[in-house]
């Protein structure tokens, strides 16, 4: 069974995965009100559940095990904050939409929606560098640039276009705002990353990150967030 390692900074980084996600899921919730399109990935969740008649909440923890399948040949592993993911997002998301009004007019639906982008992009750098371990669809993302070496913005947008060519062909509904965050999302996340400080290219240092199914702590080098060779905590 996996077990999470106790390390001095624990607190701190637990914090930081629940405040990532506590914004990720306020973020949905922004765009959502904000009524110019879905992302990507809620899409191609609503074309799932359209075509398969099941909720669209179904479809999202469905579609989340389908991409966890996909981690298998690029040698991820779930950890501690992959399962936090799962939960806590659809419960912020929820509290962001029962407190954030619907937006009527243009241009407070751009401006819900461009709030919305942005703090996901920031959530997404945020939670990751925490170290606990990615949620589905942003491992695959970590994952592929570990195992191609490409950029960030060219990994992530390139996902995020194909989930939402599928999803519109299964019945989706894709607006202005879906393109915009297909193509936005990736530069912005690339960004984010840099002003966190987290370091998806780091093969010469030792990551901060713990595998929280190790027996022992490894010890990191600040701002890492792959190691070598052999060593991906974020799997």
């Amino acid at each position: 069974m996996p077990r999470l390692v106790t390390t001095p900074n624990l607190p701190v980084r637990l914090a930081r995965l629940v405040v990532g996600l506590f914004l990720y899921g306020i973020a949905i919730s922004l765009m959502i009100r904000g009524n110019i399109g879905a992302s990507p990935w809620d899409v191609f969740a609503q074309g799932a559940s359209r075509t398969t008649g099941i909720s669209f909440g179904l479809c999202t923890i469905i579609i989340s095990g389908i991409v966890l399948l996909f981690w298998i040949p690029i040698r991820q592993r779930p950890g501690f904050g992959t399962f936090a993911n799962a939960v806590l997002v659809g419960v912020f998301a929820d509290l962001g939409l029962a407190l954030i009004p619907q937006a009527n007019h243009l241009f407070l639906q751009c401006l819900l929606f461009g709030a919305g982008l942005f703090i996901l992009a920031f959530a997404t750098a945020l939670y990751i560098g925490a170290g606990l371990g990615p949620g589905p669809r942003d491992g695959l993302m970590t994952g592929l640039v570990r195992v191609t070496g490409r950029p960030v913005w060219v990994i992530r947008t390139g996902i995020e276009l194909t989930v939402v060519v599928v999803g519109f062909f299964m019945g989706g509904v894709v607006g202005a705002g879906t393109a915009a965050f297909a193509l936005g999302v990736g530069p912005l996340t690339q960004v984010t990353l840099k002003w966190l400080h987290v370091d998806l290219h780091g093969s010469s240092a030792k990551s901060r990150l713990v595998d929280v199914r190790t027996p022992a702590p490894v010890q990191p080098a600040e701002g890492a967030l792959c190691s070598g060779e052999g060593d991906h905590p974020l799997r």
